[in-house]
């Protein structure tokens, strides 16, 4: 572990004035009462799941959605608590680091110091392995003082990002015992609340009094449902991208000879590259989701790039710019189903050098048919989750070579008259994941640290601190407190009607919703964006001024408030409640018994699994 974690380090003026932008708090967290409301209880996010899940977490599933309410607002349920005993909590960085996510500890720390100056907060230093350790911080308010609003994850670091085996889970208890922590907050992704989870569920197995709470904090924003709008970090990587690639364009028509093949991380799913294409508007892009959904071969995908190539040339444009998402190589079938035989050889621990030769027939003709490079980065060691090192497969280079000799082999065929191609890759990666947070990340991580000490204050295990109505200005903020079960699903084979759950209950992945609003929007400006070069430069993050305030693009077109609208339901029933009172007349009875009839037939429609193909995302 590094041992300047946590040092005291020096900022440039720059984010100096960073570390003085103090984050706003909408209504329902401003002061020291805590109003907490009670809601229903919770199921999995995939109903034909919840008795699997019920089985995994008997003891955390089905825990009651709860509020965090204005202070003046009078609700019969609500709870409030005027006394705050001291408590401890640790905190801890799980996945890969994110802008805004020092915030959330800073937020952390400033709530739990104005409930009650005695609180400690601890800060596990190195990630999960500082867990196992017991290797601790105490955050202070000098710790603190040139880290908020700052990039990176340096004030604590991270390592395996797993919380999973049995002595991984029982070291992990053991501290939280010893400690006599209150409260355990994991900031992370996906896997990382999935372990959370995992966590809440043996605590409270074994009656060990530790809470333990999720952040979803990702810049990949795949941690994404019906509570969950967006993930701390996706906005600033999204900006810092989109700033990026715009000066790639810029370079592009300038020289006017070179395609750049641009490949953003974001893992497995590609809400960043799909982000990037609204903010800049590359020529093309290319979403993996697309391509799982239409099973695009790896060849027809480099024949439409190059029909996209040669549509452009008839415009006497000999340049262009795409955009692939870092998971895309896993959406492809023939490569899926490879790399998976390559996982399965890694857990039977075969070594590197042996993967190649051991592969099936059909999977070992594939493999010797990819460039040697591409070869050497497949076989590479598994991720902590046992999945593929998607940022180390240079699948922009993977598509420009296999671009440029179709275009080659068309060029000689005499089906292409234009300049020959030529091309240039880029991999942005860690280049934005180290940036200096944007206002958006900076309060939304600040806003999600306090809500993370009521969660504790009310005694609550195995939670998700949540927001929602994002889009809308911070004091329309809803805040919550969502159980992790609620979240879970367990993945299916597609394979026909009879289709049944596999695997462990996790938190999965979300792709993007090729249905959604913002979608269409991209899909209608396709052919625009490959022929007429409608490059937009957002420029670089403001923190002051016109545009300092801006939101993700997906996040102000969809505009879901999942919380408002279970608000507005609530008050509808509680209406129908009212008219149908004992006393009502024999009209008003049937004529509700024939409505609710109607409504129950239409949501069993709609719960049931939908297997209609969507339309494909065309270049042309």
């Amino acid at each position: 572990m590094n041992a300047d974690l946590g040092s005291p380090r020096e900022l440039t003026g720059l984010q100096r004035r960073r570390a003085l932008y103090q984050p706003d708090l909408p209504p329902c967290l401003q002061g020291t009462r805590v109003r907490v409301e009670l809601g229903d209880s919770t199921t999995s996010i995939d109903p034909k799941c919840a008795d699997i899940v019920a089985q995994a977490f008997s003891h955390t599933f089905g825990q009651k959605l709860v509020h965090f309410l204005e202070p003046s607002t009078m609700v019969s349920d609500a709870q409030v608590t005027e006394e705050h005993p001291p408590i401890r909590v640790g905190v801890l960085f799980s996945g890969r680091q994110s802008p805004g996510g020092h915030n959330v500890i800073w937020g952390t720390y400033d709530a739990m110091k104005a409930q009650n100056p005695h609180n400690v907060l601890l800060g596990f230093v190195g990630g999960t392995e500082g867990l196992f350790a017991k290797k601790t911080l105490e955050i202070t308010d000098d710790v603190l003082s040139s880290y908020k609003n700052q990039g990176g994850f340096d004030l604590l670091g991270r390592t395996v990002d797993q919380i999973r085996t049995t002595e991984q889970v029982n070291a992990a208890m053991s501290t939280c015992c010893d400690l006599s922590l209150d409260g355990l907050i994991i900031i992370g992704g996906v896997t990382s609340n999935s372990d959370a989870a995992q966590l809440a569920e043996t605590f409270a197995k074994h009656n060990c009094k530790t809470k333990v709470i999720g952040v979803p904090v990702t810049l990949s924003g795949d941690l994404k449902n019906q509570f969950v709008e967006t993930t701390v970090g996706f906005d600033t990587v999204c900006k810092v991208n989109s700033q990026l690639i715009s000066n790639v364009f810029l370079d592009a028509v300038s020289a006017g000879k070179y395609y750049y093949f641009v490949r953003l991380m974001g893992g497995k799913a590609s809400h960043v590259a799909f982000e990037c294409a609204l903010q800049s508007h590359p020529n093309m892009v290319i979403l993996g989701e697309e391509v799982a959904l239409s099973k695009l071969a790896l060849m027809e995908i480099t024949n439409k790039i190059c029909e996209g190539v040669e549509a452009r040339a008839a415009q006497g444009k000999y340049h262009g710019v795409l955009l692939i998402p870092e998971g895309l190589i896993e959406s492809i079938p023939e490569m899926y189903a490879l790399i998976q035989e390559i996982n399965n050889l890694h857990s039977n621990n075969v070594p590197e050098d042996e993967i190649p030769s051991q592969l099936s027939p059909w999977a070992a003709a594939l493999f010797k048919f990819l460039p040697p490079f591409i070869r050497r980065e497949l076989v590479l060691h598994q991720e902590s989750d046992n999945s593929a090192q998607l940022s180390q497969i240079d699948t922009e280079q993977l598509l420009a070579h296999l671009v440029e000799a179709e275009m080659n082999k068309r060029a000689k065929e005499g089906n292409y008259k234009g300049r020959k191609f030529s091309s240039v890759c880029h991999f942005f990666g860690s280049q934005a994941r180290g940036s200096l947070p944007s206002n958006f990340d900076c309060n939304y991580a600040y806003v999600l640290g306090h809500i993370c000490v009521q969660i504790v204050a009310t005694g609550l295990n195995g939670y998700m601190a949540t927001v929602t109505n994002l889009k809308d200005s911070i004091n329309k903020w809803r805040c919550a407190a969502v159980p992790l079960t609620a979240m879970m699903s367990v993945r299916r084979h597609l394979r026909g009607p009879g289709a049944v759950p596999i695997g462990r209950p996790v938190i999965h992945p979300s792709p993007i919703d090729l249905k959604a609003e913002s979608y269409g929007v991209l899909r209608e400006k396709a052919s625009s964006f490959l022929l007429d070069d409608f490059y937009r430069t957002p420029g670089g993050i403001q923190f002051e001024g016109p545009g300092a305030d801006t939101k993700p693009i997906t996040l102000t077109i969809e505009g879901q408030d999942y919380l408002g609208d279970i608000e507005i339901l609530q008050d509808y029933l509680e209406k129908v409640r009212t008219i149908l009172k004992p006393g009502c007349s024999r009209e008003i009875l049937k004529a509700a018994i024939s409505s609710m009839a109607s409504v129950n037939d239409v949501l069993k429609v709609m719960s049931a699994p939908l297997n209609a193909e969507l339309p494909l995302y065309h270049f042309n």
